[in-house]
């Protein structure tokens, strides 16, 4: 089953669970504020995503509102710290499929993609 992470009052993640609903595919929500995800599954996305960087949401109210020191981490360590500290850094939503493939944010075009719709 697909798992869609994000928050509970995310609008793109509100509208990638519709959009997912509206085509039939069987999702479980998870809202990663409540259900903070493992050191391991963080290292598995910024892997999967390109690297810490690209997992994070650089224009969101959060990030600007960092101290600047902990705008730059410099070691994985660090990275996991912030994140499960701040889960609402990662940009999202976060889709994993049952194959372990992890992709991040929610575009019609992308979902159809993704799930394999409209071919």
């Amino acid at each position: 089953m697909t798992t869609l992470y994000g928050l509970k009052n995310c609008d793109t993640c509100k509208k990638a669970s519709k959009w997912l609903d509206r085509f039939g595919v069987e999702y479980s929500f998870v809202d990663y504020r409540d259900e903070k995800r493992s050191p391991e599954a963080l290292v598995e996305w910024a892997k999967q995503a390109g690297g810490w960087d690209t997992l994070i949401n650089k224009s969101s109210t959060t990030w600007r509102q960092l101290p600047e020191n902990r705008k730059s981490p410099g070691s994985e360590a660090e990275w996991k710290l912030l994140l499960r500290e701040y889960p609402q850094l990662i940009r999202r939503p976060v889709v994993v499929t049952d194959d372990g493939v992890m992709t991040q944010g929610f575009s019609d075009n992308g979902f159809k993609a993704r799930f394999g719709i409209g071919k």
